[in-house]
C-alpha cells in the first residue's frame, strides 16, 4: 500500500488510528440515520415499478440488473467532511477552472521531441534510496523517458540520473503531500504521460513504520526489494512483462507475487472511493476490489491518464500525518485496481504474465465517429434562432440538474471553434490519427435538394487534406425541439418535391474523392430513416446503378439501426435493399434505470434519467451475437439536457473507463472480419449539446481518446 513520507511514532499512529475510527463510526451512524428516514432508493419492487413506467424496451436487463445491485452502498456515499468527499471537492470545483498541477510546468518544462516507447514515473522522497532505485532502471533494455517527481527538499542533479535507455530525463520539484500519489495525479493532470502506452511507477520506499503495525507482514526494506527485483531484476524479466502487454491489450498492471489484494484492504477507504466515484455518478461494485498494493507497478497508460477525468486537486490530499489508511491516496491506490476492472482489464501478479507473448498481427478495427457540422454560421438558423446562432450557444446555457452532474462540458484544445476554419479541421484530424481514429462519418442535411451546413464537408472535399470521411444522410425533420418529429418543424422532408433518387447525384462529388471510406472496396453510405423514403427498394436499385455509371463503384449502403419505430427498416425485409446496418447508440439499445435516480434533482426536472452502464453491459452481453452485415456501434454517452435543459433524456454514470471496456468489446466482435470491413462507430464525435465528445473537454481531457487509443493503437 501507499506509504507515509515520515516516519512517525507509534503512539502517533495509535492516536491517528482512533481519530480515523471515531470519524468513520460517525460518517456511519450518520449514513444509517439517512437511510432509516427515507424509503429504500434501492428496493427492487420500487425499482422495477420505475422500469415499466420507462416502457418495454431493456426492462428484462433493467430488471435484472436492479436486483443484482439491489444495495444502498453500489453507489450512495455516507455524507463526509474528508477533503476528497464529493460535497468538498464541489465547493471547490464551484467557479473554478481545473488545472491540477503545477502552472509553472507549462512554460519551466520540456518535454521530448519523440516520447520513447515507455515511461518511467519514479518519486523520490528518501534521497539514499535514489541511486541503486535508479541503477535498477538499467534492466528496461529498451529507450525510455525518466520523470522523477522530488519531494525530498534536496536538489538532484542531472548526471545522478545518467542510466543506460533513458533517453529523456526530467526531474519536477513537488511538495512533499499526498505521498507518491499526488505527484503522479499532477503528472497525468499535465498530460505528461499522455504519449505512452506502458508506464512504469516507483518509488523510494522505507516503510520502516510497518514493523509497528502487527496486521502489516514483513519491513520496509524486504518488501522494496520483492517489489523492484520483481518489476525489474533483469532485462529478461523486464522483456518479458512488457512483451506480455504489447501483445494483450486487456493487461492493466504488473506488480511483484503476493502484491494483489482485494476487499480486505478496503479498510477505511470504501466511502472515500465512493465519494470519489459520484464526481462521475459512477456506480462502485465494492466486491470487484484487487488492486496492487505498495503503489509498485508496470502499468497500462490508460489506466494512469484515465485519472484526469475525476479532477483531483491538491486539497483533495490529507496533510501528512503517519496514516496507513483513510486517505485520499489510499482511495486512489485501490482505485488503480478498480478502474482498471471497469475497463475490461486485469492486474496481475508476476507469476501470472503469459510468456513468449508476442503481439497479435492485423490487430484493431476501423474506428469511424459521427461528425456533427453544427458549429458555423448559417442564414437558416440565422433566421431561425437569431443572428450569430451555432450550437456552442445551446452548449454553454445548459445547467446541472443534480450533483456530479457534467455540464455544460467546456472545450480545451480546440476552443469555441467554427467550423469555417481550416485549421480546425487540420486540428481535429491530427487528433483522431493520433488516437487510432480512422475517418469521420459526417451527418448530411439534404432536403428535397436544400443542403444545410454543408460547408465543413464541401471545405473538406475542395482542400488536400488527408483526412479520410464518409456521410450518413440524416433525413428526418429538422424541428425546433431536435427530435426529428412532425411537430414545430422547421425544414422538412418532402420527397414529392425532389425525388430521393436525386440525393445521389448531389453527393456523387463525395463519394468520387480518394479519400472517401470504403470497406471492401464498396464506398461507405449511411441513411438514417430508410423506411422513410416513399420507395427505399426503388431508390437504392437507382442508387447503385448511378454509382456505377459514374464510376464510384458499388455502395456499401448501411441503415442506421434506429428500430421500426423511429423510420428503421424492418430487419427482416432489410436484406434486399441494404448490404448492412451500423449501431447508433443509444437508438434501439436497452435503456436502464439510473443508479443515481436517488440523488437530489432539480425540481424542474421532467426527463429520463438512465443508466450508462446498465445500457453498456447490457451492448456487450449481446456483442458476440453480431450479425455478418452489422456494424458495431456504441456512445461516449447522450445527454441533450443543453438542448431541453429540464426535459432531457440523461445516461449517467458515463466516464473513459466503461467506455474503454465497451469499445474493446465492439472491436472484439468484429475481429474475425478482412481488416478493412472491422467498422465500429462511435457516437460521436463532436455532439457537444449531447454530450457524446471525444474531443478534450476541461472536465475529461483527453481520457476518452487515449481510451481510444488505448484499445486500436495510434
Amino acid at each position: 500500500m501507499t506509504e507515509p513520507t515520515n516516519e512517525p511514532s507509534s503512539e502517533r499512529n495509535q492516536i491517528v488510528e482512533l481519530q480515523q475510527e471515531l470519524a468513520r463510526a460517525r460518517r456511519e451512524l450518520q449514513a444509517a440515520e439517512q437511510l432509516a428516514a427515507r424509503p429504500d432508493p434501492w428496493d427492487p419492487k420500487v425499482w422495477v415499478g420505475r422500469a415499466r413506467r420507462i416502457g418495454g424496451m431493456g426492462r428484462r436487463f433493467a430488471e435484472r440488473t436492479i436486483r443484482r445491485q439491489a444495495s444502498p452502498k453500489v453507489v450512495e456515499a455516507a455524507p463526509s467532511a474528508a477533503p476528497s468527499s464529493f460535497e468538498s471537492w464541489q465547493r471547490r470545483m464551484q467557479g473554478s477552472r481545473f488545472v491540477g498541477f503545477p502552472s509553472y510546468w507549462r512554460y519551466s518544462r520540456r518535454g521530448p521531441a519523440t516520447p520513447a516507447p515507455i515511461a518511467v514515473v519514479l518519486h523520490c522522497h528518501f534521497i539514499d534510496l535514489l541511486d541503486d532505485l535508479v541503477a535498477s532502471l538499467a534492466a528496461i533494455g529498451e529507450p525510455f523517458d525518466l520523470y522523477v517527481t522530488n519531494s525530498s527538499g534536496e536538489a538532484i542533479a542531472a548526471d545522478r540520473l545518467v542510466v543506460e535507455g533513458a533517453r529523456h530525463v526530467e526531474v519536477l520539484t513537488v511538495e512533499n503531500h499526498g505521498r507518491d500519489i499526488w505527484p503522479l495525479v499532477q503528472v497525468v493532470n499535465a498530460g505528461i504521460l499522455d504519449p505512452y502506452d506502458v508506464v512504469l511507477k516507483v518509488h523510494t520506499k522505507k516503510s520502516a513504520w510497518r514493523e509497528e503495525h502487527p496486521e502489516l507482514a514483513g519491513d520496509g526494506a524486504t518488501w522494496r526489494s520483492s517489489l523492484t527485483s520483481a518489476l525489474l531484476g533483469s532485462a529478461d524479466n523486464v522483456a518479458e512483462i512488457v512483451a506480455a502487454m504489447r501483445a494483450d491489450r486487456d493487461i492493466a498492471a504488473v506488480t511483484a507475487d503476493g502484491s494483489v489484494v482485494g476487499t480486505e484492504h478496503w479498510g477505511g477507504d470504501l466511502d472515500l472511493v465512493r465519494g470519489i466515484y459520484r464526481r462521475l455518478s459512477m456506480p462502485l461494485d465494492p466486491e470487484s476490489l484487487r488492486f496492487p498494493a505498495g503503489s509498485m507497478y508496470w502499468i497500462r497508460g490508460f489506466v494512469l491518464q484515465g485519472l484526469r477525468a475525476f479532477r483531483f486537486d491538491r486539497d483533495d490530499f490529507e496533510p501528512e500525518a503517519g496514516q496507513i489508511d483513510g486517505t485520499c491516496a489510499h482511495a486512489i491506490e485501490r482505485m488503480i485496481g478498480l478502474l482498471s476492472t471497469e475497463a475490461g482489464m486485469r492486474v496481475l501478479e508476476r507469476r501470472e504474465v503469459p510468456r513468449g507473448a508476442t503481439p497479435a498481427e492485423d490487430a484493431g478495427a476501423r474506428i469511424v465517429p459521427f461528425y456533427l457540422p453544427q458549429f458555423h454560421r448559417v442564414a437558416e438558423n440565422d433566421r431561425w434562432w437569431g443572428t450569430g446562432f451555432t450550437e456552442w450557444y445551446n452548449v454553454v446555457k445548459a445547467e446541472p440538474i443534480y450533483p456530479g452532474h457534467v455540464v455544460p462540458l467546456r472545450p480545451t484544445e480546440l476552443g469555441y471553434y467554427s467550423l469555417e476554419l481550416d485549421s480546425v479541421r487540420a486540428e481535429q484530424r491530427d487528433l483522431a490519427r493520433s488516437h487510432g481514429i480512422e475517418a469521420f462519418m459526417y451527418y448530411y442535411y439534404w432536403f428535397a435538394g436544400h443542403k444545410l451546413l454543408e460547408r465543413p464537408i464541401e471545405a473538406l472535399l475542395a482542400s488536400d487534406l488527408d483526412q479520410p470521411f464518409c456521410i450518413m444522410w440524416a433525413n428526418e425533420n429538422w424541428t425546433r425541439t431536435w427530435d426529428g418529429g412532425t411537430a414545430d418543424v422547421l425544414i422538412a422532408q418532402e420527397y414529392d418535391s425532389v425525388p430521393a433518387e436525386q440525393f445521389i447525384d448531389d453527393v456523387m462529388p463525395l463519394l468520387r474523392d480518394p479519400r472517401y471510406l470504403r470497406a471492401g472496396g464498396a464506398v461507405v453510405l449511411a441513411v438514417y430513416k430508410l423506411a422513410q423514403l416513399p420507395d427505399p427498394a426503388a431508390t437504392v436499385r437507382h442508387w447503385r446503378e448511378r454509382c456505377r455509371q459514374e464510376g464510384v463503384g458499388e455502395l456499401l449502403l448501411l441503415q442506421v439501426d434506429v428500430g421500426e419505430a423511429m423510420g428503421g427498416l424492418e430487419r427482416a425485409g432489410a436484406a434486399d435493399v441494404v448490404d448492412g446496418s451500423l449501431g447508433f447508440a443509444p437508438h434501439n439499445f436497452p435503456w436502464m434505470l439510473s443508479e443515481v435516480a436517488a440523488a437530489p434533482k432539480d425540481d424542474r426536472f421532467t426527463g429520463n434519467m438512465m443508466s450508462y452502464r446498465g445500457m453498456a453491459d447490457a451492448a456487450i452481453e449481446a456483442l458476440p451475437r453480431t450479425p455478418a452485415g452489422h456494424h458495431p456501434g456504441m456512445m461516449v454517452t447522450f445527454d441533450n439536457t443543453a438542448r431541453r435543459q429540464w426535459n432531457p433524456d440523461v445516461f449517467t454514470g458515463s466516464n473513459p473507463y466503461t467506455f474503454r471496456r465497451w469499445l474493446a468489446a465492439c472491436v472484439d466482435a468484429v475481429a474475425d472480419r478482412p481488416a478493412d470491413e472491422r467498422l465500429v462507430f462511435v457516437n460521436a464525435w463532436n455532439e457537444w449539446a449531447e454530450s457524446a465528445v471525444l474531443e478534450p473537454t476541461e472536465q475529461f481531457g483527453r481520457s476518452y481518446l487515449l481510451a481510444i487509443r488505448s484499445v486500436n493503437g495510434g
